[in-house]
């Protein structure tokens, strides 16, 4: 296959073009005056005429742009995710089961951009079948290949006696290897005849672009829809359009480099060969001699234009183009360009792996380097990493990226999950800290919205850019019904300055910071009793409204929900947490009264925590207080995380610490939400008996710091031993919370996104929790405290470990039992002190 002639030279296996050049092949594009080399994907129907005039086509059609009317395919919700591959760059994403496919099942297959589905069905048949599956890799994130075959024939004795006469089962190889760039996606087939003889065959593909929202495809009900419009057809290019209920026009375009020989709607013979799920084929005749190969190649990728002034729904103001302003890529921007002028079959985007290999290099570059001497855990590290890596999307600036909370369904903004990811990770890689707090700060709530659960001073909860959000038929536009996203981003905040020690960053947030300070006390304590409590307004809201906001997560002893307005455990912590960092920020900037204040209000909080959430008969801490005062006292996870704010008495912290680790609680693979035995339980419950990875690494770290150093390396370790029965050593957003006595595996929760942002941090923080790391980049000192290696791991080195503008070389050692460190290395002007 000829290079674009806008490509930079082939060079190595993860060049512009990591499909390689491979053999000539016949191409139907047109060529450019005074270009030897084929255009590429045709960019308008007259590139599409001059094509097919050289390529047989159905009579009638050369030169012409056939509409094809689109077949209404019902939007299967997605309740299994097994089996399911991911690729992601930027801000599009791409699920498929193993053999490449895409078609309508309950696994929510497709390619997405901005909350949308931009193509629901992409089905591959070569010779009539379905291809046989050898092999499929996605380690790259943004290129995987799959490597194919064609079925065998029933074996029978008459094959062997008769050699030449037998199918030619297994003989033609098939490989398809995707391309995620920031602008599109690329795929190229290759097929290669590994017969003794010339073959003759076809090769299909079926598509169809639903443009179904996130939430229709998580099985949001919805009374209507928008219109899909009909679908545009040339001989190399095909435009699905779908006009939405929110006035916006999203079109997913397809550029073929190869004419197709046949293309049109599905029929019920195709619909038979190549599935439900697509609406028009396209066919290419290949003739192969023996050894020959031929490779076809597409291009896909999305645009958006406002063609009404939509509907709006709720207290919600109509959505602009402004409001897209975090789809961030040219792929799925929404323009203000009036649609009888947005041409029906747009220049494609070039799609590069360069673009996705020199992001990625970078990002190693700028994160530390970490080796232990266990390899599966070296492996589980470098999984999260690139799991993180992945999950970076593009923001309103160069210096607003985020990290987007999983995939499939929560490859957005969520205001506590990239808070909570970002702090995990913020040792080894700040620079997502950085970004994560500037994009929050951008969209801090500056007015009362009950239709968005707003207030002045409030991080959101989440951002959303689909059609149910435009059209107001859901309030993510952003939504800020989250209790706990504003003291976690002052812990974030305070936390970021502990490791950079940037004077600058500190003082352009901290108006951002006060506005937090400031809901906490006016906003989040809605009843004046010293404690910040949540309570919705919004009749699309969510009912709980921390981490745990599964309408069934928070409950008493006898499984009854709260009353409102309710108070969580763990974020009295979080707001503990908040005003100590708060004060030791003050401190930097001179204000002494600002830090006598908050130092004083955050203690009388603790005392008043105490009084109010121990329970005593069960020797542990209430999940939540309700509307009432109530003590919402199942037994939860919520108190393992105030050990790790460090709110918890440490004359009560033994207690907790015990509790967490009982059986009822530990599950063998990490600790579950919510006890076995109680009323309510389920282990496969979202919030109510499953394990989530984020939750016991913040567990872990509050166990370390209060001295239960052998609980803190017992969870970790216990976790790392699930991640090695997850594929690819990737842990998941949570796992089912079954005993390990009853299931030697943990058992994967059905729906859970992977790779997922803090299940990814998880294993940072683990690590963190391990060696005791303590910055202080303002007076440029790092503590080593304490740190304790499990017995499982004898040697960790960190290489370029950043605080401040210095940098450090670290190595850990376990010897008998004992955890000593050693400054191999040190960049700038650092102190370090290790207290064994």
């Amino acid at each position: 296959m000829a290079q674009r002639p806008d490509a930079p030279p082939i060079n190595d296996a993860i060049a512009s073009d990591p499909f390689g050049s491979g053999q000539p092949t016949v191409s139907a594009s047109a060529t450019p005056a005074g270009s030897a080399e084929p255009a590429g994907p045709a960019a308008s129907p007259v590139t599409a005429a001059a094509a097919a005039s050289a390529t047989p086509v159905r009579p009638g059609l050369a030169g012409d742009v056939l509409f094809v009317e689109p077949r209404l395919v019902k939007i299967e919700q997605a309740t299994d995710l097994g089996s399911v591959q991911v690729l992601k760059h930027g801000n599009l994403y791409l699920l498929t089961d193993p053999f490449g496919d895409i078609h309508p099942d309950s696994r929510g297959l497709g390619l997405y951009h901005a909350d949308t589905r931009i193509l629901s069905c992409c089905v591959l048949r070569v010779g009539g079948g379905r291809p046989v599956l050898l092999q499929g890799s996605m380690g790259a994130n943004f290129h995987g290949s799959i490597q194919l075959t064609n079925p065998s024939a029933d074996r029978n004795q008459d094959a062997k006696v008769h050699p030449t006469e037998a199918a030619a089962g297994r003989t033609i190889g098939i490989s398809r290897d995707r391309l995620i760039g920031v602008d599109g996606m690329e795929e190229r087939v290759r097929i290669v005849n590994h017969a003794e003889r010339e073959l003759d065959f076809s090769v299909e593909l079926a598509l169809g672009a639903d443009s179904a929202d996130i939430f229709e495809v998580r099985g949001y009900p919805r009374p209507e829809r928008g219109t899909l419009l009909p679908i545009a057809l040339t001989a190399t290019r095909a435009t699905f359009r779908y006009d939405g209920l929110d006035g916006i026009r999203r079109s997913t375009h397809i550029a073929f480099f190869d004419a197709a020989q046949d293309f049109g709607p599905i029929d019920g013979r195709s619909q038979d060969a190549l599935g439900q799920g697509g609406s028009v084929r396209y066919a290419w005749d290949i003739q192969l001699a023996p050894g020959d190969r031929r490779d076809l190649r597409w291009t896909i990728w999305s645009d958006s234009v406002r063609v009404g002034p939509g509907r709006t729904g709720g207290d919600t103001t109509p959505y602009t183009a402004e409001r897209t302003i975090l789809a961030g890529t040219a792929a799925g921007t929404t323009t203000q360009t009036p649609s009888d002028s947005v041409p029906l079959f747009p220049e494609p985007p070039r799609v590069s792996a360069d673009d996705g290999a020199t992001s990625y290099h970078a990002w190693s570059r700028g994160t530390t380097s970490i080796s232990t001497d266990h390899e599966l855990f070296n492996l589980t590290l470098g999984r999260s990493l690139a799991d993180l890596r992945l999950l970076i999307n593009d923001g309103p600036g160069p210096d607003q990226r985020y990290v987007a909370a999983g995939v499939p369904w929560f490859t957005t903004l969520f205001g506590r999950d990239a808070l909570i990811a970002s702090l995990q990770s913020l040792a080894f890689r700040p620079q997502i800290a950085v970004e994560t707090l500037a994009v929050l700060a951008a969209y801090q709530a500056t007015e009362v919205d009950d239709w968005r659960d707003a207030e002045p001073g409030k991080i959101l909860h989440e951002l959303r850019m689909g059609e149910m959000a435009g059209a107001g038929e859901l309030p993510h536009t952003p939504y800020y019904g989250s209790v706990d996203s504003t003291p976690l981003w002052l812990i974030v905040f305070g936390a970021t300055f502990d490791w950079t020690g940037d004077r600058e960053f500190l003082d352009r947030f901290w108006p951002n910071a006060i506005a937090a300070l400031e809901w906490i006390d006016r906003w989040g304590d809605k009843d004046g009793d010293g404690f910040v409590e949540y309570e919705r307004r919004s009749s699309r809201g969510l009912l709980n409204q921390g981490w745990k906001d599964s309408g069934d997560a928070i409950r008493d002893r006898n499984g009854h929900g709260p009353t409102m307005p309710v108070a969580l455990a763990e974020v009295q912590g979080y707001v503990y947490d908040a005003k100590r960092r708060m004060a030791g920020l003050a401190t930097v900037r001179g204000d002494t009264a600002m830090r006598d204040r908050l130092l004083a209000e955050a203690e009388t909080l603790r005392t008043r925590f105490e009084e109010a959430f121990w329970v005593e008969d069960q020797r542990y801490y209430a999940m939540a207080l309700d509307g009432q005062k109530r003590h919402l006292d199942a037994i939860g996870s919520n108190a393992g995380q105030c050990l790790w704010s460090g709110i918890a008495s440490p004359s009560r912290a033994r207690d907790v610490a015990d509790r967490l680790m009982s059986p009822a609680m530990f599950s063998g693979w990490g600790i579950r939400t919510y006890a076995e035995g109680q009323p309510g339980y389920n282990p496969i419950g979202y919030h109510t008996g499953s394990v989530w990875p984020h939750d016991t690494s913040l567990i872990a770290a509050g166990m370390k710091r209060y001295g239960f150093d052998e609980e803190s390396n017992r969870l970790v370790g216990h976790v790392f031993q699930a991640a090695q029965h997850f594929d690819q050593y990737r842990l998941p957003e949570l796992f089912c919370g079954f005993d390990r006595d009853e299931s030697v595996l943990p058992v994967p929760y059905p729906v859970a996104c992977s790779p997922q942002a803090w299940a990814a941090g998880a294993s940072f923080l683990f690590l963190e929790t391990m060696l005791g790391l303590r910055p202080h980049a303002s007076s440029g000192e790092l503590e080593l405290h304490h740190p304790n290696l499990p017995d499982w791991i004898g040697k960790v080195t960190l290489n370029n470990l950043r605080i401040g503008d210095a940098s450090v070389d670290l190595l850990f050692h376990r010897w008998r039992g004992t955890t000593s460190a050693e400054v191999l290395r040190k960049v700038g002007d650092l102190s370090v002190t290790i207290r064994l």
